[in-house]
């Protein structure tokens, strides 16, 4: 069936085919809260001046089959300006599903209509989780593009909820939780659980984004209340979540006051483990470890099936939820380069860099052991002393410190 395209240039229109939308989202079995309307208007109302919002919509009838809302801006690549197209919600989408019920022609199609309405050097969609076993829908755009690239950025821990989860732990993890009960238990602080709604959720966000201040997040520059823009977007976007019943807290108090906190979202009986922070003069109770466990608690209590951590880095992950995972997801960054200049000098550029990077990589670790070689030199091997005769011993026995004979 022939697909019509259709461009708007706002979510939150009083236009917006809100109900079309919805039905769309919950057919994609893979959607997550980072899909829901809420968010996504949140994120419009986020933009920057040099960011403009392009929602494509494709319909079969009177049925969305299609929602694709692309932020157009300038980015830089070697000092030079190129113009650029994500996915709306970027960078703090944590885990997306692409909205398209399309057969590989019509996706075809709409690849065709995003460059002839949006002239693009790069289209690329961050975080985006694949059904295990399916062929993505933009697997099409690849033989269509001037370079194309599917990289893995994230394989997110997972942890299925069973009974199982009603008895105490096994191994380090129980040793680790424990301890940091015990200590908690010392100093007097209470876990609590919150279902805020819209007007609990902009007092508890204040909250917790002071304690997030403090941590070494705030110290880095790489929470979600990092800046006034970042927090006005997380304002409207966790309070407009809460109205539907779909963020919940775990917070560690002590005499009242927010010591350690967990912000979750919740959908299809999956909590995604968003965001967490504690006050760095607590930082030895392991509070992280226990309110992970309300979590699983929480869900055992209210029948979650999973929880998951919302995004981890790809290396070196600390996430606490390894110690429990019974599974993981792979999150996808799909890049499309253009045929236009522009897009051919980044995809040669992407070439160039893939070919010469192990390169780079040998000479730096060549260079590396070469500089080592010369300290691990073995120095010359001392000539081994005669053993003492019987009556030396003896003499050395008789003239031995009292540290010396000790050690």
């Amino acid at each position: 069936m022939t697909v019509r395209f259709e461009w708007r240039t706002s979510l939150c229109a009083a236009d917006f085919p809100a109900a079309a939308y919805e039905a769309l989202r919950l057919r994609v079995m893979d959607h997550t809260p980072f899909n829901a309307l809420a968010w996504l208007s949140a994120s419009e109302q986020a933009l920057t001046a040099g960011e403009r919002l392009h929602v494509l919509l494709g319909w079969q009838g009177y049925e969305l089959v299609l929602c694709l809302p692309l932020v157009a801006s300038v980015e830089r690549f070697g000092g030079l300006p190129f113009r650029v197209l994500h996915h709306l919600g970027y960078p703090l989408a944590d885990r997306l599903a692409l909205l398209a019920c399309l057969d590989a022609a019509n996706m075809r199609k709409a690849l065709i209509e995003i460059r002839r309405r949006l002239p693009h050097a790069l289209l690329q969609l961050n975080e985006l989780s694949e059904p295990v076993g399916a062929e993505s829908a933009l697997t099409e755009w690849m033989t269509h593009s001037s370079t194309a690239e599917r990289r893995l950025s994230c394989r997110t821990p997972v942890h299925r909820i069973s009974d199982a989860d009603r008895q105490e732990v096994s191994g380090d993890p129980r040793y680790k939780l424990r301890r940091a009960r015990k200590r908690i238990a010392a100093c007097g602080a209470e876990v609590r659980r919150i279902t805020p709604d819209a007007s609990t959720m902009g007092p508890l966000l204040k909250v917790i984004s002071e304690v997030e201040a403090v941590s070494w997040k705030g110290d880095e520059g790489v929470g979600i209340f990092t800046d006034e823009h970042h927090r006005q977007w997380m304002d409207r976007a966790f309070t407009d979540l809460a109205a539907l019943g779909l963020v919940r807290v775990v917070v560690l108090e002590l005499d009242g006051r927010c010591i350690s906190y967990r912000l979750g979202l919740l959908e299809q009986g999956r909590l995604y483990d968003y965001n967490l922070a504690f006050l760095p003069q607590y930082a030895d109770l392991g509070s992280g470890r226990v309110l992970l466990e309300e979590w699983i608690r929480w869900g055992l209590d209210d029948n979650w099936r999973w929880i998951d951590a919302s995004r981890v880095s790809l290396e070196n992950s600390s996430h606490q939820l390894h110690e429990r995972m019974t599974g993981q997801l792979q999150h996808w960054r799909w890049s499309f380069y253009s045929w236009r200049p522009d897009g051919l000098a980044l995809g040669l550029a992407l070439r160039f860099w893939q070919r010469f990077k192990p390169l780079l990589q040998q000479w730096r670790a060549k260079r590396k052991a070469a500089a080592v070689a010369p300290a691990s030199v073995a120095a010359p091997v001392a000539p081994v002393p005669k053993p003492p005769a019987p009556s030396e011993k003896l003499m050395e026995r008789q003239h031995a410190s009292p540290s010396h004979s000790q050690r």
